[in-house]
C-alpha cells in the first residue's frame, strides 16, 4: 500500500508547480517523442529530437502539479526522407511558419501508479485540450513517465489527405527526469 501511495505521489510531484520546488529537466538522450501515422495501405514511424520538458516538483503539494514540453517542429523525423519533407511543409506541420509545438498542463488526476495529464497543446497556433494518460517508474536517481495516447490531428487543422490518411496520430512520450 505504501509503495503505491508513494508511487502515485511521485508521479503527481513530477509536475507539481510549488511555490518552493525543484524544477526536473527532461534529459533528451533518455527521452523521445515518437508517433506513428496510419493510412490504408500502411503506416509510417516518426518522431521529434528537439524538445524540452520541464517539470516542477513539489512533493509537499502534489496537487499543484504542471508539465511543460516545447518541440522544435524542423527536428521532425520519419522512416521515410521524402516523407520527412512532406511532413515538414505546409500540408502538415508547415514547420518555417510553425516552429514550435507547446504543451502546458492545466490539470493532473491520479489513482495508484496511473495518472491522467490534462493541458493544452498548441499546434500550427490552434490551441486544443488533450488528456493524456501516464504511467511512472520511480528510482532513487531517476523519474521515468510514459504516456501512450492519439490525438485528432484534425482538430489542429491539420486535414491533409483526409479519408487516405487516418486522422488519430499515435504518440509515445518517455520523459526520463534526473532526481
Amino acid at each position: 500500500m505504501f509503495r503505491k501511495v508513494f508511487c502515485s505521489l511521485s508521479l503527481i510531484a513530477a509536475f507539481a508547480v510549488p511555490a518552493f520546488g525543484q524544477t526536473l529537466k527532461a534529459d533528451k538522450e533518455k527521452s523521445k517523442i515518437d508517433f506513428v501515422g496510419k493510412k490504408s495501405d500502411g503506416k509510417h514511424a516518426g518522431g521529434f529530437k528537439d524538445f524540452k520538458a520541464d517539470a516542477k516538483v513539489d512533493f509537499e503539494s502534489p496537487d499543484k502539479s504542471s508539465l511543460s514540453i516545447e518541440i522544435k517542429t524542423d527536428s521532425l523525423w520519419s522512416d521515410d526522407e521524402k516523407l520527412t519533407g512532406h511532413l515538414k511543409n505546409p500540408d502538415f506541420f508547415d514547420v518555417k511558419k510553425y516552429p514550435t509545438i507547446k504543451f502546458e498542463s492545466t490539470k493532473i488526476e491520479h489513482s495508484d501508479e496511473k495518472a491522467t495529464i490534462t493541458g493544452k497543446m498548441t499546434m500550427l497556433d490552434k490551441t486544443v485540450e488533450v488528456k493524456i494518460p501516464v504511467t511512472s517508474e520511480v528510482t532513487d536517481k531517476t523519474l521515468k513517465v510514459v504516456a501512450d495516447f492519439k490525438i485528432d490531428r484534425t482538430k489542429w487543422g491539420m486535414n491533409y489527405g483526409k479519408g487516405k490518411v487516418d486522422d488519430e496520430v499515435e504518440l509515445k512520450v518517455v520523459l526520463m527526469f534526473p532526481r
